[in-house]
């Protein structure tokens, strides 16, 4: 057991907050393709060269691509019914069904209805979402070339030859490595830390994300190499569509913008961000940035538009002072509710995979993001932000820094 440090309060956590350590917080980094319209299959149409099909933007990675926790419409602290219009997976009564919002991924990739490359609008005129949620690089890669299928379905570069086949691919929009850094393992271990051990996770958790840092990137890099080879084989010169190389945003703030003390429950009891302040601070100001300025590296070094999203929920994070939580008397919106999902780890309401991710709000911004960044030259690189108090229309670039 880890010794407790001297500058808390030492605790003794609540029965039911326990089970939190028996639980594989499987938090994978959210392949039949999800189009606009439709599920299972790539867009539809017939086999032309490209430049002659319909236009399409691509999806490829994990889950904060895919779409995971787009089922939800903000945090509510309600059990039942449509959780105060927060779950959008509610029928009537007590059922409910993920496969509204999931399509006939429901229970493995969690490709949402409001994913990214679906929220962003008229950017094509289909939306292919290939990306999974638990995707790791190797399940990008074209299986010729060290690729692994992904919960039933072949690596994404192979589906992607598919989709490049039939129909004038413009975008491709990648989100790929947090899985490979271990984003479920530093969440589960950091949460642990807050409600079990009284101890912090950064020092630990920074070590390790350096020891794996410089291989993650060289996959990521593999990644766009791979996509790349797949647009050649298919005819498309390197100019005539864009790959946009994307980063994380910050599910979580500040220590100082925590709407809850730490040094009681009810980061774990109401807001479900069981993280110290000091573990916050180190997520959001060092690790968040670290990833987005190597990905950054990576997109230049390869000839990718990058998309940074460090700053993308400012203000709208689980359990940020900035925003609040859903209830009767503060109904769901964008420009109220947070844009992440929290977690739930005795999963009352959905499956704790969902935590931690851009819910239905975030991926509307997210959408947003890309739209903007694709109206703008390939060869420029920016951030996106949100303006304080309004919804996804409220938006922004910035250059990259």
């Amino acid at each position: 057991m880890i010794g407790f440090r001297n500058d808390r309060t030492n605790r003794t956590a609540p029965s039911r907050v326990r089970r939190l350590a028996g639980i594989t917080m499987a938090l994978p980094l959210a392949a039949g393709a999800l189009v606009a319209g439709g599920a299972g299959t790539a867009a539809a149409g017939p086999a032309n060269g490209p430049g002659t099909g319909p236009t399409a933007v691509v999806s490829i990675g994990d889950s904060y691509i895919s779409g995971e926790a787009g089922r939800w419409k903000g945090n509510s602290l309600t059990n039942s019914g449509s959780r105060t219009g927060t779950d959008r997976a509610w029928v009537s009564g007590s059922s409910y069904d993920p496969g509204k919002v999931y399509g006939a991924t429901a229970g493995g990739c969690h490709r949402s209805d409001s994913a990214e490359v679906r929220s962003a609008g008229a950017v094509a005129d289909v939306a292919v979402n290939l990306a999974c949620s638990g995707a790791v690089s190797q399940n990008v890669f074209r299986a010729s070339n060290g690729g692994v299928a992904f919960k039933g379905e072949a690596p994404q570069a192979d589906q992607l030859a598919a989709v490049a086949a039939s129909n004038n691919v413009k975008v491709i929009a990648l989100s790929i490595g947090g899985n490979d850094l271990g984003f479920a393992d530093i969440i589960k271990d950091c949460a642990l830390d807050f409600v079990l051990w009284n101890s912090y996770c950064y020092d630990d958790q920074q070590e390790g994300v350096n020891e794996k840092m410089d291989a993650v990137m060289a996959d990521v890099g593999k990644s766009v190499d791979e996509v790349r080879a797949v647009m050649r084989t298919a005819g498309y010169g390197d100019s005539s569509y864009r790959i946009v190389l994307q980063s994380y945003p910050s599910p979580i703030p500040r220590g100082a913008e925590n709407r809850y003390t730490q040094s009681d429950w009810s980061r774990l009891n109401t807001g479900g961000c069981p993280f110290w302040n000091k573990d916050s601070d180190w997520a959001r100001d060092s690790l968040v940035p670290q990833i987005a300025n190597r990905l950054k590296g990576v997109a230049a070094a390869k000839g990718a538009q990058f998309l940074d999203l460090r700053d993308m929920m400012q203000g709208r994070e689980v359990c940020a002072k900035a925003s609040k939580q859903v209830t009767t008397s503060a109904p769901a919106s964008a420009k109220t509710s947070e844009w992440a999902r929290w977690i739930d780890s005795s999963e009352t309401q959905g499956l704790i995979q969902e935590s931690m991710h851009p819910n239905y709000f975030g991926q509307l911004a997210a959408g947003r993001c890309l739209a903007l960044v694709v109206a703008q030259p390939a060869t420029s690189g920016f951030s996106c932000k949100n303006t304080a108090g309004a919804d996804q229309s409220g938006m922004y670039l910035t250059p990259a820094s």
